[in-house]
């Protein structure tokens, strides 16, 4: 099924949230049916229905201002429908870009943000379209519905008070109605649209004007489009799963920002086990997640985000004392992230508690963040065909940083919230920041440091010696253990070993083994200090299957890169995990980690 020809249709009525009900979990809507909305300065979710269901202000990773999918309609409602009441009949994005349209019949909602806004001021458009009549329910409720919300009818729209911003919704021509419930207050309104004369909504945050843009919606809507469509005809697509490619790239894109910072996921709190307390906060900056979802635009011909990025690395490694003492994570401007904090009053996805913003591991020591960042500038030196100076001072840095600290425990790329251990991921990342600092040396003539070359073969020898374990016959986890971890497979991915050594494919038939279940594969199945469980994480899924082309098994890395396509939404975003024995989605959404994976196997089946 390519995007074109069935992201549209879908079971409307098994499938549509009921919205009384989104944060009580019954019939929450499907992770994976969420679409997303970007301008890049921003992100937000729309449901199935059309509801506006996750949307922050004045940044991606600032309190939301609308959080229906994680508190019901007290975090928050947009919410537009026919007023016959009928289900959609579906949701798609316009071809190549971040527009999403769906439709019932006879009424068509089009949802995009502007384009080129002012800095800290953010336009979301919605346009009703059709011959029928279509009610509209609006109650914006700022700081996750914790602040009171006050809204006045004017001629063109509605004024909005409660928030630490200024926000309007112009909407010229409706006619609202005001109801005030615990002091937030509820606009509603019944519309008439009739053929060519749409009714169009723009809330504006970040803006006190209720007058009428420079530029008729349907010019700003072509400018928004042609920003992703013209980019999107640049890439150099695989053959293999074109179009979703093309959307996950897309994605990718849309979680990047203008401070260079990336997104590793869209949303806060959706959870890696239904009702569980395993919910996370993602709207961060990872340094490994960063640097692997600009590669993967790399390697599809964009490297304006890699070196946005790396502007932002570069700034946060100049506020060090030195670079062997970077977080694994910052705030997307690059600045330390707050206290993590628990919303008491939200009820959480599908149930699901706490509500978490702020994440704790930005005090964890993850030794393996030093490699994707030189990765990264390796694979852009070789788009670009030179190195700067810059970016080999960069690499220079996360070279001495691994000199200093290797040898260390740490907590690893899951960010276990246990003891450190002395990781083989971690490990097999520090020689491959050695590696591939060598390589750029001898490919673009950099001076390096002497002891360069034997450290790499230092941590070459332990990880042979000492994370290899008889008894599980595989690179486990960690030194200390018989455990799998399907990070572990990169000893292989990597480079650190051939691909057809022997201890390399018995890895891969213990990981098969023991974390693949049918169409997933999960990070490991260890206590790690957390109650609960979780679902197969996608990522694994496709370090599975590069390891299985790796070592010859196509047939194999064809079935299992079918069902993580099977895995995608109709809209075909991919959310972070998947539980095989429900068949639903988990985590947050969408994730980079999900849409950069696709993207390489899909690359890598072409290849092979």
């Amino acid at each position: 099924m390519t995007l074109t020809q069935g992201v549209a249709g879908f079971d409307a009525k098994r499938e549509t949230c009921c919205s009384d009900a989104v944060g009580q979990g019954e019939r929450p809507v499907p992770i994976e049916r969420m679409s997303m909305l970007s301008n890049q300065a921003s992100v937000a979710l729309v449901g199935p229905d059309a509801r506006l269901l996750w949307f922050c202000h004045p940044e991606p990773d600032s309190n939301a201002l609308f959080a229906e999918i994680l508190g019901g309609p007290q975090a928050g409602v947009f919410a537009i429908a026919p007023a016959h009441g009928k289900m959609p009949l579906g949701q798609r994005y316009l071809p190549g870009t971040m527009t999403v349209r769906t439709r019932w019949s006879r009424l068509e909602v089009t949802d995009y943000l502007a384009h080129d806004t002012a800095p800290g001021r953010t336009d979301l458009v919605r346009v009703i379209g059709g011959v029928t009549p279509a009610t509209i329910e609006f109650a914006p409720r700022p700081d996750f519905g914790r602040a009171p919300v006050r809204i006045t009818a004017e001629d063109d729209g509605l004024r909005i008070r409660g928030a630490d911003f200024p926000m309007v919704l112009r909407s010229p021509g409706v006619e609202w109605h005001i109801e005030t419930e615990n002091g937030r207050d509820t606009a509603r309104a019944t519309v008439h649209p009739a053929e060519g004369e749409p009714v169009v909504l723009e809330l504006r945050c970040g803006a006190d004007s209720l007058n009428s843009h420079p530029a008729p919606e349907s010019d700003r809507r072509e400018h928004a489009e042609s920003g992703w469509t013209t980019w999107v005809d640049t890439l150099g697509l695989p053959h293999t799963q074109q179009e979703l490619v093309a959307r996950s790239a897309l994605t990718l894109r849309g979680l990047c920002t203008p401070t260079g910072g990336v997104m590793a996921a869209a949303t806060t709190s959706l959870p890696e086990e239904i009702g569980g307390v395993r919910n996370w906060d993602y709207r961060y900056c990872w340094l490994r997640d960063g640097a692997l979802t600009v590669q993967a635009l790399v390697t599809l011909g964009s490297i304006t985000e890699a070196e946005a990025f790396l502007d932002w690395v570069h700034r946060v490694v100049a506020s060090l004392p030195s670079p062997e003492l970077l977080r694994p994570l910052y705030s997307l401007r690059g600045t330390d992230l707050g206290p993590e904090e628990v919303i008491e009053s939200l009820s959480g996805y599908a149930g699901s508690r706490p509500v978490r913003i702020g994440n704790l591991a930005d005090h964890q020591v993850q030794l393996d963040v030093f490699g994707p960042v030189v990765e990264l500038i390796t694979h852009l030196a070789q788009s670009k065909g030179a190195l700067s100076d810059r970016d080999w001072d960069l690499v220079r840095s996360m070279a001495q940083a691994v000199a200093r600290r290797w040898h260390e425990a740490d907590h690893g790329i899951w960010e276990e919230r246990d003891e450190p251990r002395q990781r083989v991921y971690s490990k097999v990342m520090c020689w491959l920041t050695l590696d591939r600092a060598l390589r750029l040396a001898q490919r673009y003539d950099r001076t390096i440091d002497p002891a360069w070359p034997a450290l790499r073969a230092q941590i070459t020898e332990e990880v042979l010696e000492k994370g290899w374990n008889d008894q599980a016959q595989a690179y486990t986890t960690a030194y200390d253990g018989t455990d799998l971890d399907a990070a572990s497979l990169h000893i292989g991915l990597s480079g650190l070993i051939d691909p057809a050594d022997e201890r390399f494919q018995a890895t891969v038939t213990a990981v098969e083994a023991e974390l693949r279940s049918g169409p997933t594969v999960y990070r490991y199945h260890r206590d790690d200090g957390l109650p609960g469980g979780e679902g197969g994480f996608h990522l694994c899924t496709t370090w599975l299957i590069e390891a299985y082309l790796l070592t010859g098994r196509r047939a194999e890395a064809e079935e299992l890169f079918k069902h993580l396509v099977d895995c995608a939404g109709p809209t075909g975003l991919i959310p972070e995990e998947f539980d095989p024995v429900t068949e639903r989605a988990l985590g947050n959404h969408p994730q980079a980690y999900s849409h950069l994976g696709l993207i390489r196997c899909a690359q890598l089946l072409d290849q092979h």
